[in-house]
């Protein structure tokens, strides 16, 4: 039985029919296209009879109640607000350690950890490929001798770490658990995410090392190892986040994300794993855009459609395996470098979108981003925009707020129907593998991609300060600037250990690795013992590359 009788909503709808054209005959502004940020074209006005109020408890039931579209928690944020995370990482372990040290003084509650790209590559510093990047976009780290200095003074027993690491994933968290080692801090008391989401990585952001197969092969041993020694750890951090970096809609971002979360389960179950015993430790990062609306239902589609694979699709019983729990990014993308104090209100607009959506842990991004790695004051301002929220506007007093709206569940179900159109695409190619080698995600995102700026430049889309209100300006905020003396002192860092450290034993670990990846074994506990001797990053990702080889992506046109 609905809330509205049929003869009621046959009224309403009656009525929003004769509204509608005396709304149709009234002046608009020409200037404007009432559409969302992805393009979509939302109702006018939106009534009870745009949504079915007779499936309540399919579609929206309670808060921490399957579907879970109401948010994962019952207490949501009044029993918890969501850990303010901000990603950071500059230069040496040193240099990122008083930025952490003064983020945690400043209030923030969990730790992101942002690596350099030659970390990101499975390079190490003083790697020819290297030269010029070290420590420019993130921390260096070659080493577990990096990774002490990094959490030198934090303890790993009370803080949760995040490291956004995908193709050498498994080597830097060997790096983390051997910290927690030297704390005298067990493996079980560890917490937090490494992202090691790799398909992902062939679909956006590109910084893949091994072919898919044995990409996959490893994540599912890391989902092993954990589920047995690291219990509270999340294994992956599956990430629409760079797809949306990447230009995707944000109906793409949400399919495709959880399409790629959907691969991993069905790799899971098939290297003989209990969907029981990972899936509660998957978890999910997701961009939050500058449409509020959009966000929020992207969000409320996200917990349902997942809750609902994992249960009837996978066969799942424990109900931590059917809840979404993801971290929110606000948008890079969306930072102009023009007018760069408006990007304080845009990420202050996004963050809010996030909240609203039931975010369990949040980023905002810096004003300069931009133009530079933040500043102290910049990154400030941005915890300190997590912070008003979550105190001074009342947002977290109210379990999904926007539920119940009209138009925020006709745009829900619009989310959720979109979705699937995509995974029946997706499905009918074979699968996610099978549609990346046909550049099938590729291609879809550059079109949109493409379709937005071409919006931008004919002023369909206004930016404000880009191509509306734009001023002739000077660029007055401090940047952060990494010098030369970074890289030397990393380079020098890192020869000193291959002199001083047991080189015998770095080669008897690193055989062992290249053994355990060719007999199938269990890949994690001989990376860490390669750790533990200190062998370093680059030496152990070759020790793979000899078994697994690299992948060079296809030209797509």
């Amino acid at each position: 039985m609905g809330i509205f009788n049929k003869e009621t909503i046959k009224k309403i709808k009656e009525q929003k029919e004769k509204w509608e054209k005396d709304y149709n005959e009234m002046p608009k502004r020409d200037e404007v296209r009432f559409i969302t940020a992805s393009g979509m074209e939302p109702p006018s006005l939106s009534v009870p009879s745009d949504v079915r109020d007779d499936e309540y408890e399919e579609k929206l039931g309670f808060p921490g109640e399957f579907p879970f579209t109401r948010g994962i928690h019952s207490t949501m944020y009044r029993g918890r607000l969501w850990t303010m995370r901000q990603f950071s990482g500059f230069g040496t372990a040193e240099d990122t350690n008083k930025r952490y040290k003064f983020l945690l003084s400043h209030g923030q509650t969990g730790l992101s950890v942002a690596f350099d790209m030659p970390t990101i590559m499975g390079r190490d510093s003083d790697d020819p490929m290297a030269e010029g990047e070290v420590g420019k976009c993130g921390v260096a780290i070659s080493s577990l001798k990096d990774m002490e200095i990094l959490f030198d003074g934090i303890p790993l027993d009370k803080i949760s770490t995040s490291m956004t690491i995908n193709g050498p994933a498994a080597v830097l968290w060997a790096f983390y658990i051997c910290v927690g080692e030297k704390q005298k801090v067990p493996m079980k008391a560890l917490r937090g995410t490494i992202q090691n989401d790799i398909l992902k990585e062939y679909i956006a952001q590109k910084s893949f090392i091994y072919p898919p197969e044995p990409s996959m092969r490893i994540i599912t041993d890391i989902f092993e190892f954990g589920s047995k020694y690291v219990p509270q750890w999340n294994t992956i951090s599956i990430s629409g986040y760079h797809i949306r970096e990447a230009g995707s809609t944000a109906v793409q971002e949400l399919a495709f994300t959880l399409a790629d979360g959907f691969a991993y389960v069905e790799a899971g179950i098939k290297a003989g794993l209990d969907v029981d015993e990972f899936a509660p430790r998957l978890s999910f990062f997701f961009n939050s855009h500058n449409d509020i609306f959009e966000e929020v239902a992207k969000f409320r589609a996200a917990r349902r459609i997942w809750a609902k694979r994992m249960r009837y699709k996978y066969g799942a019983k424990n109900p931590r395996s059917w809840m979404l729990r993801f971290h929110t990014q606000t948008a890079g993308c969306t930072l102009t470098a023009q007018q760069p104090e408006n990007n304080i209100m845009r990420v202050a607009y996004q963050a809010l979108a996030a909240i609203l959506g039931g975010t369990q842990s949040l980023h905002t991004n810096s004003m300069d981003e931009t133009w530079a790695l933040p500043t102290e004051k910049a990154v400030k301002i941005a915890l300190r925009t997590q912070q008003v929220l979550a105190y001074e506007t009342g947002v977290a007093n109210l379990i999904d707020p926007l539920g119940g709206s009209y138009y925020i569940e006709w745009l829900t179900d619009k989310m959720e129907e979109e979705a699937e159109k995509y995974f029946k695409r997706i499905e009918g190619m074979g699968g996610v593998v099978p549609a990346i080698e046909k550049g099938f995600f590729q291609r879809e995102i550059a079109d949109s991609a493409y379709r937005y700026q071409k919006e931008i430049e004919s002023k369909k889309r206004i930016i404000v300060g880009v191509n509306e209100y734009v001023e002739e300006e000077k660029l007055e905020i401090p940047l952060l600037k990494v010098g030369a003396e970074v890289e030397q002192r990393q380079v020098a860092r890192l020869k000193e250990l291959r002199r001083t450290r047991d080189n015998n034993a770095v080669a008897k670990a690193l055989d062992e690795v290249e053994a355990a990846a060719r007999e199938k074994r269990n890949i994690m506990p001989p990376i860490l013992n390669a750790a533990r001797a200190y062998a370093s990053l680059g030496e152990i990702v070759n020790a793979m590359k000899k078994v697994f080889g690299e992948y060079r992506e296809p030209p797509l046109f």
